[in-house]
């Protein structure tokens, strides 16, 4: 019988080889994908048939009625509902997700196969594409990213097993694992991204099974956990490309299976062909192809670092990422005094640093900023979480019995050179990377990472253990209500009435701003598809990391074309371009003069102009609808 993790692995597998093989046969529309699904499905039931195994695990009510009495599991279970309904009843409003992971497939959708964009705004090139190979078929043949939270709530509802797996093959004790298994989920980026369409939870699961499998081929010595483990590895670097630094440790974990390999050639063979194909290594090849740069960040000109790397550099990346890991993940779910930590932050920086902190990394990360309120972007584990862990730290080292070195002896053990390798590949993408909201990007590590406190000697029967851990539970839950992206209170109406937009208190201006924003971001550029003739099949765009998902609505109706602020009014009427959107405060940062001087040498006329406040942390920004001869 197969595990439903299983199942998930191969199917995201499966979709990935799919996207890149009906690129390559310029077959990425419904035919192609109803041909690969049919061809799936035979190859499922011929496996099925000369196996004899049940591909769809048996369901036992009882059981899991028994489970889900008991507390931890009823919690885990109402935060999972709770990321359900909030998903369900609204539209994504992720920033990245409407700005490139939407818009490219969307591109490549139109095209009927993966293209490179001409684009100003090159992270719809550069960016692996593990994620948006699973949303593509949901754009083809629904036309609407509302069903592109599922794939999260799957991934949430799969989480609390791939914790208590890795959790005990890492030598924690199973009833200390099934604590932690429902308890961990409730950190706040895991369970705010439940209902979201931000991959970081999602590839979270697909790295803690890549580790979980590894150590069962390692146990067990058996060519089905190698596969799955490949598999899970291969995505996981296919979501994010810094997970890359997490194939190290878990190469030492499945090392002992390798020798399963030589006696099955060509089924090893498929596998590594299947794997790659469903890895980051497609976008990598592109990458270099277009710029010389696997990694792509040559061509971005948001890019999260632009100069060259040095020692000086390196260090000052770590240092930040330390500051901002440490505050965003003790930091309260709801903290008023963002603004005041702001403005600490950039009063106590030396000038010379803060002037080499911009130059380096992004501002969020500069100037260590927090937010008012926890959201997806910036969520890790939580201050709840974080809170507890520190006291079982502080009991460890209390109780110094239960910390003893490894000894010489110790560090040739498995666990260790595991751990090193764990933190070493930590360290290089804290060196390496300068975004901003680094806590989401760790959480496929952070039940890995503190690993060591998860027994700390604590008796987990103790009361004071128990009530903070449904504390946190109830402080996540809360969390998930208020979530300016989905929220579940009447929070407009209530705002409304309250006259937050004209208040003179702060807070409530603010949560104003937020939640209005929010409210409209999904849709941002509504106003902009009125004003279109009904006839406009295919639009100009220019801008910069704007929500651009919104102009293809609904999907299938028309085909968003990319302007380069260097292009020439021969080229835009070359791409058969008579209306554009326009971004005039994108052409005022890129230094491309005047707007109107820019629409004169072009030949253009501007018909409509938008103020549109699209971020809730900036002012409206002017739009202008063009057209061109």
């Amino acid at each position: 019988m197969s595990s439903p993790i299983v199942i998930w692995i191969w199917f995201c597998a499966y979709l990935n080889c799919v996207g890149w093989t009906l690129s390559a046969l310029h077959q990425l529309n419904k035919t192609g994908y109803a041909v690969a699904f049919a061809v799936g499905l035979v190859a499922v039931w011929i496996w099925k048939k000369q196996t004899g195994t049940h591909l769809l695990p048996h369901i036992h009510f009882q059981k899991y009625r028994r489970r889900f009495r008991r507390t931890f599991p009823l919690a885990f279970l109402i935060l999972a509902a709770l990321a359900f309904l909030g998903g369900a009843l609204y539209a994504p409003t992720n920033f990245d997700a409407l700005a490139y992971r939407t818009p490219r497939v969307l591109h490549w959708l139109a095209a009927e196969q993966w293209q490179w964009i001409h684009t100003d705004f090159q992270r719809l090139n550069t960016r692996t594409a593990g994620f948006e190979w699973l949303t593509a078929p949901q754009f083809l043949f629904f036309r609407t990213d509302h069903l592109v939270f599922l794939l999260n709530v799957v991934s949430f509802l799969l989480l609390p097993g791939r914790i208590f797996a890795v959790l005990t093959r890492l030598g924690i004790r199973p009833r200390a694992a099934w604590y932690w298994m429902w308890l961990f989920p409730s950190g706040y980026g895991y369970v705010l991204q439940a209902g979201s369409v931000l991959n970081d939870m999602f590839g979270a699961v697909l790295t803690l099974a890549a580790f979980e499998f590894a150590l069962r081929a390692r146990q067990q010595n058996n060519f089905s956990n190698t596969s799955a483990a490949s598999l899970a590895a291969a995505l996981m670097t296919a979501v994010k490309a810094f997970n890359i630094v997490l194939l190290l440790p878990w190469a030492i974990a499945i090392l002992p299976a390798w020798k399963l390999l030589p006696r099955r050639p060509l089924a090893t063979l498929a596998l590594v062909l299947f794997a790659a194909t469903a890895s980051m290594l497609p976008t990598a090849a592109v990458n270099w192809k277009a710029c010389g740069d696997w990694t792509g960040l040559k061509m971005e000109q948001a890019t999260i670092g632009g100069v060259a790397m040095n020692g000086r550099v390196e260090s000052l990346r770590l240092l930040a990422n330390v500051a901002a890991l440490l505050a965003s993940n003790f930091v309260p779910p709801v903290f008023p005094f963002g603004h005041q930590w702001d403005a600490l932050m950039i009063r106590i920086t030396p000038t010379k640093l803060a002037r080499d902190l911009h130059a380096n990394m992004e501002s969020g990360l500069a100037e260590n900023k927090l937010p008012e309120l926890q959201t997806e972007e910036f969520g890790g584990l939580g201050g709840g979480l974080s809170a507890l862990l520190l006291g079982m730290l502080l009991w460890k080292l209390l109780y110094f019995r239960s910390c003893r070195w490894p000894g010489l002896s110790g560090i040739f053990r498995f666990e260790f050179i595991f751990f090193a390798a764990l933190w070493a590949g930590v360290a290089v993408v804290m060196m390496k990377s300068g975004a901003s909201g680094p806590a989401r990007y760790f959480l496929p590590v952070y039940p890995l990472l503190v690993l060591p406190l998860l027994d700390a000697g604590t008796n987990l029967r103790r009361g004071v253990w128990r009530v903070a851990a449904l504390v946190i539970f109830l402080v996540a839950a809360l969390l998930v209500v208020v979530a300016p992206q989905r929220p579940l209170w009447p929070a407009m109406a209530v705002l409304k009435k309250l006259d937050a937009e004209h208040s003179e208190k702060f807070l409530l201006q603010r949560a104003w701003t937020v939640y209005s924003v929010y409210s409209q971001r999904a849709d941002g550029f509504a106003s902009v598809r009125e004003k279109l003739p009904p006839a406009v099949t295919r639009l100009g765009y220019l801008g910069f990391d704007e929500p651009e998902g919104a102009l293809w609505r609904p999907f299938g109706s028309r085909q968003i074309i990319h302007i380069c602020r260097d292009d020439s009014g021969a080229v835009i009427r070359e791409k058969q371009i008579q209306y554009a959107l326009i971004s005039a405060d994108y052409l005022g940062q890129a230094g491309a003069g005047n707007f109107d001087r820019w629409l004169q040498d072009r030949a253009g006329e501007t018909l409509e102009i938008f103020e549109l406040k699209l971020r809730a942390g900036r002012p409206p920004e002017k739009w202008q609808l063009v057209r061109f001869p």
